[in-house]
């Protein structure tokens, strides 16, 4: 039966709003090292003992307006659940504090390559974890970020730790989040995962306050409320992504998520000046033909099922 005016109308629009989510939550990840700067003179571990803190009180607070504290207690009644949260807890917690202080101290660039290695590493995790098998241009995309690392380590001459440490961080997470499926959504899995870290940050908080090191009451008003709003700024890309993900194509999300890296590459670059030598742009540029690889490959699969269906019995 062919498809009606109305549900062609209603797919575009579907497909418009969930294309808008999704370029939102991109692009506000994207320019968050704007936002950390702003929080200056705060450190990296203050800033994310506070994004903690407050991320888990905007997500009561979501629980709340929204009546969905069932589910939270729904979840709380499943050890495995709970215990997997933990680990994308801790997962999350390190790609925070690395990512914070690679943008605080002037590594935004390196904290751009993490970003884009990501995917790559995410299709390897799928291997060595969940069996997958990898086609050649996957196998070639992974063979390429590998090249690129080693590039940037010996043309550069230190080892990019902190793009390696975001890159398996996030695509450890992303693994935990694909074994958790579809019981947690955005705002529930939000504050499992900040529960989880509070008493990491209640102690983290406390021990900079012992050495003098805590701004939040020090720096006025302003500063205050930027940190407070840590919370917001978290949970809403997440939000933004989840309701993305549920209207867009797996490619077109594969596609948007090269957004924030760009930006915070360009913010890198072309705001912050950071130094980029030759060996550092062949690195990249080999990335980046990694990813249009694995891109490429990405369409060519998704659109084999689709010629299949089509084709006569």
């Amino acid at each position: 039966m062919p498809p009606t005016e109305s549900s062609v109308r209603e797919e575009a629009g579907t497909f418009r709003a969930g294309l808008g989510y999704s370029l939102g939550a991109y692009g506000l990840w994207g320019v968050l090292p704007v936002y950390f700067f702003l929080l200056a003179p705060a450190g990296p571990f203050e800033i994310v003992g506070w994004r903690i803190l407050f991320s888990l009180v905007f997500c009561a607070l979501l629980l709340t307006v929204t009546r969905t504290w069932r589910r939270m207690g729904q979840l709380l009644r499943s050890p495995r659940t709970v215990l997997l949260m933990g680990l994308a807890a801790a997962c999350i917690y390190a790609n925070w504090t690395v990512y914070v202080y690679a943008t605080t101290t002037g590594h935004v660039v390196e904290g751009a390559l993490g970003y884009f290695i990501n995917p790559i590493l995410t299709v390897l995790l799928g291997v060595v974890v969940l069996r997958e098998r990898l086609r050649p241009a996957q196998w070639a995309a992974v063979g390429l970020s590998v090249v690129a690392v080693l590039v940037i380590a010996v043309g550069y001459g230190v080892f990019p730790w902190m793009a390696l440490t975001l890159a398996v961080s996030f695509a450890t997470y992303g693994l935990v989040k694909k074994l958790v499926g579809g019981r947690v959504d955005a705002v529930t899995g939000l504050a499992l995962e900040t529960a989880w870290l509070t008493p990491v940050a209640a102690a983290q908080l406390a021990v900079l306050g012992t050495m003098g090191a805590v701004t939040f009451a020090s720096e006025g008003t302003g500063h205050a409320l930027l940190l407070a709003a840590s919370g917001v700024i978290t949970a809403v890309p997440l939000l933004l992504f989840a309701a993305g993900a549920r209207r867009l194509p797996l490619t077109v999300m594969g596609l948007t998520q090269y957004i924030a890296p760009l930006l915070q590459f360009l913010f890198g670059v072309l705001i912050l000046h950071e130094a980029m030598p030759v060996s550092r742009w062949i690195g990249f540029s080999i990335v980046w033909v990694a990813l249009v690889v694995l891109t490429v490959d990405m369409f060519a699969a998704n659109r084999a099922p689709r010629r299949e269906a089509l084709e006569p019995a």
